[in-house]
C-alpha cells in the first residue's frame, strides 16, 4: 500500500478547532488515522466534536486555549507532549473578524474602529505567530514537522469591506514565506511551513454576508459566484485533501507556498 499521503499516527494540532473548517479538517484527519488535538475557546463544542470523532473510531482530544496568550498555548503544548511525546503538524486555523474592522457599503475608512482593527490583526496574525513559536520548539527538537497557516482570498485581492481581516491574512502569507526560509536555513529543511487559502466557503461567519435567510444570494454573494469559474461556493471538506497533502510525505520538497483552493476565484478574468 502506498503510504505517500498517509497521516496515520501523526500528532496533529489544530487551533480554531471548534470552527467549521477546523472541525471538518480534524474529523477527516482522525478518520485517516491521525491523533488529532483540537484547540479552541468553546469547551462544550470542542468536547462534542471530539466525542463524534471517537464514536466514529478516530482518536482526538480537545484543549481549551487562547491563541493570543503565550502562557496558555505553552501549557497546551506541555500537555500534548506529556500525552503523545511529540507534535508532527500544526494547523493554525484560528481566526475571525469584527464589525468595527470592516467598511460597510455606505461607509468609508473614517468609520473603521482602530481598536477592533487591532483585535482582528491580533486574533488572525498574532494568533498564528504565537502557536507557531511554541509548537515549533518540539518540532526542532525532533528534527521534523509541518506547519500549515490559513490565508485567504483577501490576501491576494483587495476585496472590499474586510480591511482588518485582509491586512491580517496578507500578513499570514508573508509570515509563511518568511518562516519557511527561516526554519529551513537555521534549523532543518525537514520542517516545512506552508499555507492554504480557501476560496468562499459558507461558514457561520460569512453566511449572512453571502446569502439571504431564504438561501438566495446577497449582492456580495452573487458577485463572488460571478467571479468564481466553478460557479458555486466551496465545501469545508474540499480543503481536507490539500491539508493532508501538506502535512504528509507527499510534500517533503514543498515549503513557503500558499495553496489556493478556490474554484478558480483567484484567477478569474473578465
Amino acid at each position: 500500500m502506498n503510504e505517500l499521503f498517509s497521516v496515520k499516527d501523526k500528532v496533529v494540532v489544530i487551533t480554531g478547532g471548534t470552527g467549521v473548517l477546523g472541525a471538518c479538517i480534524g474529523r477527516h484527519l482522525a478518520h485517516e488515522g491521525a491523533k488529532v488535538v483540537l484547540m479552541g475557546r468553546r469547551k462544550d463544542e470542542g468536547d462534542k466534536i471530539v466525542n463524534d470523532i471517537v464514536s466514529e473510531g478516530g482518536e482526538a482530544i480537545f484543549l481549551v486555549t487562547d491563541v493570543m496568550d503565550s502562557a496558555v498555548v505553552q501549557q497546551n503544548c506541555d500537555e500534548i507532549i506529556a500525552k503523545y511525546g511529540r507534535v508532527d503538524a500544526l494547523l493554525n486555523a484560528a481566526g475571525g473578524n469584527m464589525p468595527g474592522a470592516t467598511i460597510q457599503p455606505d461607509g468609508n475608512i473614517f468609520d473603521v474602529k482602530v481598536n477592533e482593527f487591532q483585535k482582528v490583526l491580533d486574533l488572525n496574525l498574532t494568533g498564528t505567530v504565537i502557536p507557531t513559536q511554541i509548537f515549533l520548539k518540539p518540532m526542532v527538537e525532533a528534527g521534523k514537522g509541518a506547519i500549515v497557516n490559513f490565508s485567504s482570498m483577501a490576501a491576494f485581492r483587495p476585496l472590499t469591506r474586510v480591511l482588518g481581516y485582509a491586512a491580517a491574512k496578507a500578513g499570514i502569507s508573508n509570515f509563511t514565506a518568511f518562516m519557511a526560509n527561516e526554519i529551513a536555513t537555521k534549523f532543518t529543511p525537514s520542517i516545512r511551513v506552508n499555507a492554504i487559502a480557501p476560496g468562499f466557503i459558507l461558514t457561520n461567519q460569512n453566511r449572512a454576508l453571502l446569502t439571504n435567510p431564504d438561501g438566495s444570494l446577497t449582492a456580495r454573494g452573487a458577485d463572488v459566484i460571478r467571479q468564481t469559474p466553478f460557479k458555486r461556493f466551496g465545501k469545508p471538506e474540499e480543503l481536507c485533501g490539500t491539508i493532508q497533502y501538506l502535512i504528509s510525505d507527499a510534500s517533503t520538497f514543498v515549503t513557503g507556498t500558499v495553496a489556493v483552493v478556490d474554484g478558480g476565484f483567484n484567477v478569474f478574468a473578465m
